[in-house]
């Protein structure tokens, strides 16, 4: 059995994880999305997006202005404020399932949090700006934990690993101790073990294939396999991160089947699909 737990959000409200898998839709609101070439950077396309991806089923909507994949110059604060604080706002008041901010910055997640998300992606792990966990703490949100090592443009000169699934277990416990220290309540963290972040393809096809054993962490797991270049690795010949969604979806099921509290996508009503059935077999597993 999947292990069920809530998390608390901001103004009484709660997350309930574990009784189905949870899909988190992703808006991009930057020109040079890996995923989308940009097609949600406008504040009105992404307020849309936001709107259609919660019609499709999406149970969670995470919002992020910079991009993190690999090799991305850093974005300085103002600027992804302009980005990502209008779509939160004009989500806020017209949409009702919870808003996530992906952000590593303090004041990026403060102004966010002001602006109507409950939950906070750190793809960090807390590692770049250790005050972000306080900011969290004074709101009373959710707080997701990445693993990563290094910066954008570093990330894979430290995929160096001898054991990739303990290792990256180790690393998220030292970032649920920075959290918990700064006064996040552990009920509110939620781990992601950073599918293709600072992972070979080889680490992230073993992390995915022994993610059972991250419920030894004792919190619930957030998977992103979406789109990501080490799908791609499994295939012929080059393929574009458009193009992936089919590669997603097994990868999607893996995680479901292997005890997935939630799944970061960019293809809602695709993946959807995948996670209810994916889940429909996880049920009678002996």
């Amino acid at each position: 059995m999947r292990r069920r737990f809530t998390v608390p959000l901001p103004g009484g409200a709660s997350l309930a994880l574990g009784h189905r898998a949870l899909v988190m839709g992703v808006i991009n609101v930057t020109p040079d999305s890996f995923s989308d070439g940009g097609r949600c950077f406008d504040t009105a396309s992404a307020i849309e997006t936001g709107i259609r991806m919660e019609g499709e089923g999406a149970d969670l909507i995470d919002i992020g202005g910079e991009s993190t994949r690999p090799g991305a110059a850093p974005l300085d604060e103002a600027e992804e404020h302009r980005r990502v604080l209008p779509v939160i706002e004009g989500l806020a008041g017209r949409v009702r399932v919870p808003l996530s901010v992906d952000t590593y910055k303090a004041s990026t997640a403060e102004a966010a949090l002001q602006a109507g998300a409950v939950l906070v992606n750190d793809v960090s792990g807390l590692r770049y700006e250790p005050e972000l966990a306080g900011v969290v703490a004074s709101h009373g949100a959710a707080l997701v934990l990445m693993h990563t090592r290094g910066r954008s443009r570093q990330m894979y000169e430290q995929a160096s690993y001898y054991d990739v699934v303990a290792e990256v277990q180790d690393e998220l416990r030292e970032s649920m101790a920075f959290a918990t220290t700064a006064g996040v309540a552990e009920e509110c963290v939620i781990l992601d073990p950073g599918l293709g972040f600072a992972k070979a393809g080889p680490h992230s096809y073993e992390a995915l294939a022994r993610l059972d054993e991250y419920a030894d962490l004792g919190r619930p797991l957030l998977i992103g396999p979406s789109r990501k270049s080490f799908l791609a690795a499994a295939l012929r010949g080059s393929l574009p991160a458009s193009d992936r969604d089919w590669a997603t979806a097994a990868a999607v099921t893996s995680a479901v089947l292997s005890g997935a509290h939630i799944v970061r996508v960019h293809a809602v009503r695709e993946m959807l699909q995948v996670v209810r059935v994916a889940d429909e077999i996880r049920r009678y597993h002996s």
